[in-house]
């Protein structure tokens, strides 16, 4: 029997796990993972932490006995020290110190990705987290609840950090968001919808720091302020979200990798070692809005990339679709999405781009309840008139409508044939010239 291990049990991994087990009867699984936990949902660590939901059990959507109980060998707690990628063997440690080496006929590395650990002065002290694994906003928690911290940095304007943020002042904290930026999600946003995000911010409590670099985390034996080239803030807590690196220490340089260090894989997950594959956070992507190879670290990413590298190692030949960074975020009930490239973005490519934009109520003004304001901003290349990206914001949830632009850019669509695409009408539910048609139309 084939025999197929994965290294790294989290999202990308267990989706690679259980497409073989649930499609391919004749494959025997093993699976590492260095963790006590498989499947925790990071992105819900902010609603745990800012109290919006009961517990940290919802955040959990498989086990070892679920993958087990399917037919996987699971060994927890068990990092792989090394890989013999010549004679097709894995080394790894438990817990207790036992040894193994498991021989495979195709691995599957689903390494992840690491925190930034920025190079400042009293990063070493006590209360400067780093929030990543369950164990640490657990750990985050635990200190909470303790009572002793009131004054919370987080430093790091990006999804991870706002979100945070909003957290911590949902939890009664005093917020301080500090970033070199002078702004915040400056990598998937322009500035008119940042600039609201920022607004949003404010006014919803948080002290924000923006265009300031941290020069020292102060304190004896716990942190006691943040000092910046240009403030200094008091802190109980501070918490780093500069961003994360691929785990790739175990390609052992043998293994291709992209600028940035992340494993180079091909569209079916492949590396440069026959029947090696990499998957989710270690592993490049190809990028729709680009057309070029990145590095783009997203949950969704991360299950898809399971998907195909789990099918092509048991010879059922499926390629990417490639992704265009599909996000979006929700802070304090203000919701933000995005897709593609961003209009900043684009012309620092040296694409001749151009943004079209539209602000309406949703639904037609005689709709008195349950009406909402949508803006949108959709990003095309002027000489093509191929559709780049799109941004949109509003009060409401109007997720649904970043899946049709992120279509959109994935299949090359010309902003021309979105001005009088059949767009169906019905007062319930949008405006007979809705915000989507309206903005095609005024594209120049």
């Amino acid at each position: 029997m084939e025999k197929i291990v994965v290294v790294g049990a989290n999202h990308a991994g267990t989706a690679a796990i259980n497409t073989i087990l649930d499609n391919y009867k004749d494959k025997e699984v093993a699976t590492f993972d260095a963790n006590s936990n498989i499947s925790f949902l990071g992105c819900g660590m902010a609603l745990w932490i800012g109290k919006q939901i009961a517990g940290p059990s919802g955040l959990f959507y498989s086990d070892k006995e679920k993958l087990e109980n399917k037919g996987a060998k699971v060994y927890m707690e068990t990092p792989v020290d090394s890989i013999d990628y010549d004679n097709k063997v894995i080394y790894a440690t438990g817990k207790n110190g036992e040894k193994y080496a498991q021989e495979y006929d195709k691995l599957i590395l689903a390494t992840g990705s690491l925190p930034i650990a920025p190079p400042i002065k009293g990063s070493d002290l006590e209360n400067v987290q780093f929030v990543k694994l369950y164990q640490n906003a657990q750990e985050v928690i635990d200190k909470l609840e303790s009572g002793a911290i009131k004054n919370v940095v987080v430093v790091g304007a990006g999804y991870i950090g706002v979100e945070l943020a909003e957290a911590f002042k949902r939890n009664g904290n005093d917020v301080t968001l500090v970033d070199m930026a002078d702004t915040c999600l400056s990598g998937y946003y322009d500035k008119e919808y940042t600039d609201r995000m920022t607004n949003h911010l404010e006014e919803n409590g948080i002290r924000l720091a923006f265009g300031q670099s941290v020069k020292e985390i102060k304190g004896t034996t716990k942190v006691e302020s943040v000092v910046t080239d240009k403030e200094e803030f008091k802190a109980d807590m501070v918490v780093l979200c500069i961003g994360f690196k691929p785990n790739t220490t175990i390609g052992d340089g043998k293994l291709e990798t992209f600028k940035n260090g992340a494993f180079l894989v091909n569209e079916k997950q492949e590396t440069s070692i026959k029947d090696v594959y990499a998957i989710g956070d270690c592993a490049t992507v190809y990028d729709n809005a680009t057309s070029d190879t990145d590095y783009i670290a997203l949950a969704s990413n991360a299950v898809r990339s399971g998907i195909i590298a789990a099918h092509n190692a048991c010879g059922t030949e499926i390629a990417t679709e490639g992704v265009q960074g599909t996000n979006g975020i929700s802070i304090f009930g203000f919701n933000m999405l995005s897709t593609g490239l961003t209009l900043t973005k684009a012309k620092n490519m040296g694409i001749n781009a151009e943004a079209t934009d539209f602000e309406d109520w949703q639904k037609p003004l005689f709709i008195e309840h349950d009406n909402f304001k949508v803006k949108l901003r959709i990003v095309y290349d002027k000489d093509t008139r191929v559709i780049l990206g799109a941004q949109m914001c509003s009060d409401h949830d109007i997720s649904l409508a970043i899946h049709f632009f992120s279509l959109a850019v994935q299949e090359k669509l010309t902003i021309d044939k979105m001005k009088l695409f059949d767009a169906f009408f019905l007062p319930h539910f949008n405006q007979p010239y809705n915000y989507i048609t309206m903005a095609a139309l005024q594209a120049k």
